[in-house]
């Protein structure tokens, strides 16, 4: 479809939001929960954190006050929208004994309309690969499927990048380019933020005609690529998306992995904060009184001992072959099952490792050891 854009100040914004809750839509959006940012319900646009941004590192997160009065002026915040589309923890089955009766029932969730406010363009890549997994891969995960199905998306194209980033390197942002239902870029000139819209499908593009958006200046169009070029230029990370298959395949036995792996905890951190991992495990769960049984999909992580347990034993025994097993798979192994990336350039997993690991720092090591064999036509290693 052909994009239009639209001019929205604060009063234009609120009025779009008026209307998704007028039709039925729950309202998230980003907001400050003790000394984090998180996905929270929005009733109004003074709940978001303006006039905030937040310090990342490696292993660091610290709230802080940014140089402007902006609402989405900050990095991504300490979760990503995947609890909220994949939950951590869902009741399958539950199983109720009333005599000698049993009443078994499916707890199948019921589609929700909700309506995000903010999400980054790393975000909205790893909802589509989230899509090619739990929708496209075979039989669609119904509680996915539930929590998606209705969702509408209101995308902001990053103006500034965070030192952890690297979506640039890995072609999914700063930039949203697919996706959303609206995009917006936030502006500061004036005293009060405005935004350029610009419309993603035809039922973004009837909200904003319905909040009587007006023409945005022929120009804003212009300055929103080249603010997000500018922020993709900054980007200190990268990794190279392009040789990841045969660095991957070419560095199975070398030191780094098992150097790196003395320093990481097998916390499973990266894969909680990580907007793609989907992997999950169930528990049977009974009351004391054996009256009510349930079956609970829980998350799970390949840094576990017992992930890959099968009878006689768990294969990946060692941190190595776990941290291994988990770079491969996010990197390079995703592209060979569901044809897209694992790994957006959120940078979350460097953030929330306690230990400080940097999957670009890992792979610049692992790509420098690989180029000599890559540049000769080495075989893999086949494993």
């Amino acid at each position: 479809m052909r994009r239009s854009f639209y001019r929205l100040d604060c009063s234009v914004l609120s009025a779009l939001l008026d209307l998704l809750k007028q039709r039925g839509y729950s309202l998230l959006g980003p907001q400050v929960c003790g000394n984090a940012i998180r996905w929270k319900p929005l009733e109004q646009l003074a709940d978001l954190p303006a006039g905030l941004t937040a310090r990342l590192a490696p292993s660091e997160y610290r709230l802080q006050d940014g140089t402007n009065g902006g609402f989405f002026q900050h990095p991504g915040g300490l979760d990503s929208i995947k609890p909220i589309l994949h939950p951590p923890r869902q009741t399958i089955t539950t199983i109720r004994k009333a005599g000698d009766q049993l009443e078994v029932v499916q707890e199948t969730p019921p589609s929700i309309k909700r309506a995000f406010l903010g999400i980054p363009a790393c975000e909205l890549a790893a909802v589509a690969a989230l899509d090619r997994v739990l929708l496209q891969n075979g039989e669609a995960d119904e509680v996915y499927s539930a929590n998606r199905s209705e969702a509408f998306f209101i995308a902001v194209h990053c103006t500034h990048s965070a030192p952890t980033c690297f979506c640039a390197s890995m072609g999914t942002g700063p930039r949203a380019r697919t996706g959303f239902d609206i995009a917006l870029t936030e502006r500061l000139d004036g005293e009060h933020p405005e935004f350029l819209a610009e419309a993603g499908s035809s039922l973004g593009t009837r909200f904003l005609e319905e909040a009587n958006a007006p023409p945005a200046p022929p120009e804003w169009a212009r300055q929103s690529n080249e603010a997000t070029q500018r922020a993709a230029e900054g980007q200190t990370r990268k990794v190279n998306r392009q040789a990841v298959r045969e660095v991957i395949e070419n560095t199975f036995d070398h030191p780094r992995w098992e150097q790196t792996a003395k320093r990481c905890l097998s916390c499973g951190n990266c894969t909680s904060s990580c907007p793609t991992c989907f992997c999950v495990n169930y528990e049977e769960q009974s009351s004391l009184d054996l009256s009510v049984a349930q079956r609970v999909r829980v998350w799970d992580s390949c840094f576990t001992h017992s992930f890959s347990y099968i009878h006689g034993g768990s294969i990946r025994l060692t941190p190595k072959s776990r941290f291994r097993q988990w770079v491969s798979h996010k990197l390079a192994r995703w592209h060979d099952q569901f044809g897209v990336t694992g790994c957006v350039g959120c940078g979350r997993c460097i953030v929330w490792c306690p230990a400080g690991i940097d999957i670009t720092e890992e792979f610049a090591v692992l790509e420098q050891a690989a180029s000599p064999l890559i540049t000769a036509g080495g075989s893999p290693h086949g494993h």
